[in-house]
């Protein structure tokens, strides 16, 4: 029963390893430390091992617990009736298993931690905003995404911010009166992305 326990909380390490680098920029968010947010962005293309690894760790620890007992094991608990130690039992791997399956989710629902803060212009006529696109490194996935578009919408100014991990993209909308492109690089850089290009239309 204790190689069970062992396998469960392998599980458990894998699959939030397998999330670590969509983790790390809710947390940098909500610590306020935004410099960390790409810190573990090198463990994305590791990420469906760890997942492969995680189920078939939590499979056969729930295999260990579910299989048929021989005469022996049910002679010896005869022998003990013991009540096992919470960490020994089908509830434990349970919780164990949901969490460690939570977390491999993270990517998916990490944007509910990320307030909408999308501004609309109030004093600035649409025609005044500014466009500008960036070339943002080191994001992969959604988190991603949203701790970059949340870095410029921070600043005064900034109307809309988008970002797209898949193309490495990020479009911002400003008052040019209010904010700067040099201010809105800044603001991306400093959570650990890195501008590496930048387009005004």
């Amino acid at each position: 029963m204790k190689t069970t326990n062992k396998f469960a909380g392998v599980g458990v390490l894998t699959a939030i390893a397998a999330s670590l680098c969509c983790i790390t920029p809710v947390l940098a968010l909500i610590s306020g430390v935004g410099g960390m947010a790409s810190a573990f962005s090198w463990m994305e293309p590791f990420r469906p091992y760890l997942i492969g690894i995680t189920v078939l760790v939590l499979a056969f620890a729930w295999y260990q617990k579910l299989k048929p007992r021989t005469a022996e094991e049910i002679q010896c608990d005869c022998e003990t009736e013991e009540k096992p130690p919470f960490i020994q039992t089908k509830k434990f791997l349970g919780i164990a298993s949901v969490l460690a399956f939570l977390m491999m989710a993270f990517p998916y629902y990490s944007n509910v931690f990320y307030p909408d803060n999308q501004k609309q212009p109030t004093t600035v006529d649409a025609t005044g905003l500014i466009t500008l696109d960036l070339k943002v490194e080191g994001m992969t996935c959604e988190s991603c995404n949203l701790h970059v578009a949340h870095a410029a919408q921070e600043l005064n100014g900034v109307t809309k911010a988008e970002a797209d991990y898949k193309t490495g993209t990020a479009e911002i909308k400003f008052d040019p009166s209010k904010t700067s492109e040099d201010e809105i690089v800044q603001s991306i850089n400093a959570t650990g992305y890195q501008v590496a290009g930048k387009e005004v239309k």
